[in-house]
């Protein structure tokens, strides 16, 4: 598909060398496995172009997983992306199937992901690695075929050099 008509069917707006640049880009990155990350401001549209990644690549079958990691409280946000095993924790009272695991054989987009609290870029990274994972309160490792896209509007290659981002 050409860059137009990419751009009309996801709404993307603008004729700028950038905006080109960025659907170039994501026209060759879009049928390969690779982790994308996007970053850029508020309101650039960073989603359109996840939702464009997912829908030309070969996983488009199933439906993209859309987290939005800022808007999940630090205390939760494990067990929303991981699952847990009923008793993890106060309020567990059933076995609870994370993102990781819903997007299996799909593309899961985080969104805000510089707003991901430290305790779970560590399991985060361990998915990225691997792609294993343990739902909250259990040892069993589970395997997910999932193509990560995320997306943040901080610098990351800062946040990393000053400690706040692995």
């Amino acid at each position: 598909m050409d860059r137009a008509s990419l751009q009309e069917r996801f709404g993307i707006v603008g004729d700028s060398d950038a905006i080109k640049n960025v659907i170039d880009r994501a026209r060759q990155v879009a049928k390969t496995e690779i982790t994308v990350l996007l970053q850029g401001e508020s309101g650039v549209g960073k989603e359109l172009i996840a939702e464009m990644l997912h829908e030309t690549s070969m996983r488009r079958h199933e439906p993209m997983v859309i987290v939005n990691c800022g808007a999940i409280p630090e205390g939760l946000i494990e067990s929303e992306l991981f699952g847990a095993e009923k008793g993890a924790y106060t309020g567990a009272v059933e076995r609870r199937t994370g993102y990781f695991e819903e997007a299996d054989g799909s593309t899961i987009f985080l969104d805000e992901i510089g707003e991901m609290p430290q305790a779970a870029q560590v399991r985060l990274l361990r998915v990225l690695e691997t792609g294993k994972f343990s739902r909250v309160g259990s040892s069993q490792q589970q395997q997910t075929d999932v193509r990560i896209i995320a997306a943040t509007n901080k610098n990351l290659a800062k946040e990393v050099e000053e400690g706040r981002f692995r």
